[in-house]
């Protein structure tokens, strides 16, 4: 029974500081080895984590630039709905994939399945860079209104529509 109870004891001597919340904890140490405690970063006038932003599902989107180049003569689009589909028109074809906006604004695009619409070589080409662009997006940011798609095939900036 007292090796039972010394154990216990053991545990719970344990379990107390892992219940203390991180910051508690930090502060008592004086904070990390060489970071400032969170009373520190607010002396400093230095701001601390902002919020993380919330992917706008269910929300129409528009293309209006390219790879840094507006899109005028085009029209694509992008919807990404409750159950992480997206779907939209690539200028020519209708498309639709799989897309994860993850943590710290990362972002996911699984294989899209497209229509094959025959159309003029200049749209097809507006097109493939376009959902290439897409397919190969890592991060999303909400920048002035706009949503921005960056990844190792270019980027893509869409205003919200209808």
């Amino acid at each position: 029974m007292i090796r039972r109870l010394g154990l216990a004891a053991v545990l719970a001597s344990l379990a107390v500081p892992m219940l203390a919340s991180s910051e508690a904890v930090a502060q008592r140490r004086g904070g990390k080895e060489g970071q400032p405690t969170r009373e520190q970063y607010q002396a400093m006038g230095t701001p601390i984590s902002q919020q993380e932003k919330t992917f706008p599902l269910g929300a129409s989107w528009s293309v209006v630039a390219l790879n840094g180049k507006p899109v005028q003569d085009r029209r694509a689009t992008l919807m990404v709905d409750m159950n992480l589909r997206g779907t939209g028109f690539g200028g020519c074809n209708t498309f639709s994939a799989a897309a994860y906006p993850l943590r710290q604004q990362g972002f996911a695009v699984g294989p899209i399945a497209l229509t094959k619409r025959s159309c003029d070589k200049g749209m097809l080409e507006f097109e493939k860079a376009f959902l290439l662009a897409l397919r190969a997006t890592s991060k999303w940011d909400l920048v002035s209104g706009r949503l921005v798609l960056k990844g190792g095939a270019g980027e893509v900036t869409l205003s919200r529509s209808l």
